[in-house]
């Protein structure tokens, strides 16, 4: 039977308890375990999906079509277990069960409440497709005392309750302030936090203390002696220099072994760090740099472009350089501008996106890396912006647009009713936002003697896709001819997934979202090939 480890926050939101999770899950299957990492999030929408990911951050999508929180991300690159639909849950899902079976009559005219019918509803979705997992680590978003929070609580509260003791772990995050006015650091937050969860019935069996400096062994005492757990149990995560440090961090703080001394297991191989202390030294002491501009209307945000943040950043480790991040925001970019702004830049990169704003900055330095070889990478909708581009000034069609942007152009892209996966047809709709895209894992057969068939050395390839619209496949001849070239198409020859420039160093655009299955421990190799590319440009 699995073992339940449910990991909450307190104090302030964002301490990092995805990295913990993400980081406690490396070191359980390090150590031989099976393991599952889930996300429970507190807010009324039914998924992330028609978010701004300036209330959000990215939406994480997973290979069986899912749009998530961004912290599956991290779940994925740190253990490398692909997430998948029954791994991420909110409010609004719940409700919206619970709704619906209600309307078809499910509930036998009983009175419908928050307990027993939407904990019963979060207790069904922590056992949910579990077969032969060791661990379940369930991250409740959010912090302890607000009010969206409280039915995830009270469901973990009485899931500890139904299964015993002996098959649930609570950990609890919590800040531990250092005040520089008085030099001393603050347990007072952390025994509220504590105090506010076991008022709701739960009492912490580890607590992880985020903190800028080392807690001093007084302090940390105190934690234990006014938290009710164990000195042993009172683990402090100090910020690391790189993320790639956190399961090191954990495991010379020894949270796993007290995991496992907890529901009385042990070791069954040793864990193996030395992937992450490979990976810590290059980022940390690699000295030569160049600049990668992304260009994109979310880049003033930390975690708008997460994923590809971190992709970028794998594709300098496999290249033992380190990307140097220029953001520049679309929608200010004039193109009597793009000169000074792209001078200094050794690749450019379009991620993706929705909507009109800041389209006509992208088109123009799409432009200007096309004609002076830069090495250019379009991601979904920076795909789309270069074949716009392409058609505007190389086959002359001067109104190329997409429908998405002005239904009156010359449809270069335009919004696709229906299409094939795994020999079905699934119809897409115009009604409503919310899962109606094309989304999750899809195939591609790549052209051969072709750039991108050299970088992935494979015929065909699965990625993440997430849009609604598509490049026009009936100019593909004329594109062709005027040597940007369809590299990777569906697998039924409708779709393009690729296209490549004949007479460019590296210049490619695609469909998916390849950032999504990147690794630190193992890049993926369209990064590890642009970066290759951009480290070429700034050697020249």
């Amino acid at each position: 039977m699995a073992r339940y480890i449910f990991v909450t926050g307190g104090v302030v939101s964002s301490l990092g308890k995805g990295l913990s999770s993400a980081s406690l899950a490396y070191l359980l299957k390090s150590q031989g375990y099976k393991v599952r990492i889930r996300k429970m999030d507190p807010y009324l929408n039914v998924d992330p999906g028609t978010m701004s990911p300036f209330q959000h951050g990215e939406v994480f999508v997973t290979d069986d079509g899912a749009e998530t929180d961004l912290d599956l991300g991290h779940y994925e690159r740190f253990t490398n277990i692909s997430s998948k639909k029954s791994d991420n849950i909110t409010t609004g899902r719940i409700y919206s069960d619970i709704i619906k079976k209600e309307r078809r009559g499910g509930y036998l005219g009983k009175t419908v409440q928050v307990i027993p019918h939407i904990t019963d509803r979060i207790k069904e979705f922590i056992k949910k497709d579990i077969s032969n997992e060791d661990f379940v680590i369930c991250e409740i978003g959010g912090t302890v005392g607000d009010i969206e929070s409280l039915p995830f609580v009270e469901a973990i509260r009485q899931f500890s309750n139904e299964h015993g003791k002996s098959k649930t772990l609570f950990i609890h995050l919590t800040f531990v302030p250092f005040l520089k006015s008085s030099d001393e650091i603050k347990t007072k937050p952390t025994q509220h936090s504590v105090k506010e969860l076991r008022s709701i019935g739960i009492q912490p069996d580890i607590i992880i203390c985020r903190s800028q400096k080392s807690i001093p062994l007084d302090q940390r005492k105190k934690i234990s002696l006014f938290c009710n757990v164990p000195i042993q149990n009172v683990i402090e995560t100090v910020d690391v220099r790189t993320i790639y440090e956190a399961p090191i961090s954990f495991f010379n703080q020894k949270l796993d072994k007290q995991v496992l001394s907890y529901f009385k297991l042990k070791s069954k191989k040793r864990a193996n760090l030395l992937p992450w202390k490979k990976i810590t030294k290059i980022t940390l002491n690699t000295k030569k740099t160049i600049n990668i501009a992304i260009i994109g209307k979310y880049v003033n945000l930390k975690d708008a472009y997460k994923s590809l943040d971190e992709a970028l950043t794998h594709g300098g480790i496999s290249n033992k350089i380190k990307v140097n991040l220029v953001r520049i925001e679309s929608d200010k970019l004039k193109p009597n501008q793009i000169t000074e702004k792209l001078k200094n830049v050794s690749g450019l990169l379009i991620p993706g996106g929705f909507g009109k704003r800041g389209t006509e900055g992208k088109i123009s330095a799409i432009k200007y890396a096309r004609e002076r070889k830069i090495p250019f990478l379009g991601i979904c909708f920076g795909m789309q912006m270069a074949i716009i581009e392409y058609a505007r000034n190389k086959l002359k069609i001067k109104k190329a647009g997409s429908t998405e942007l002005d239904i009156n152009c010359y449809p270069v892209v335009g919004l696709i009713n229906e299409w094939n996966k795994d020999g079905k047809i699934i119809k897409g709709t115009d009604k409503d936002l919310g899962g109606t895209m094309r989304l999750g894992l899809y195939e591609a057969k790549l052209r051969n003697n072709s750039a991108i068939k050299k970088i992935y050395k494979s015929n065909s390839i699965k990625e993440r896709h997430r849009h609604r619209y598509e490049v026009n496949n009936n100019l593909k001849n004329q594109f062709e001819r005027k040597g940007l070239i369809f590299s990777g198409m569906s697998p039924d020859n409708n779709l393009p997934e690729i296209i490549e420039l004949k007479n460019h160093p590296w210049f490619i655009g695609v469909q998916f979202h390849p950032e999504f299955k990147s690794r630190p421990l193992s890049p993926h190799p369209l990064f590890s090939s642009f970066i290759k590319a951009a480290k070429s440009f700034n050697g020249k």
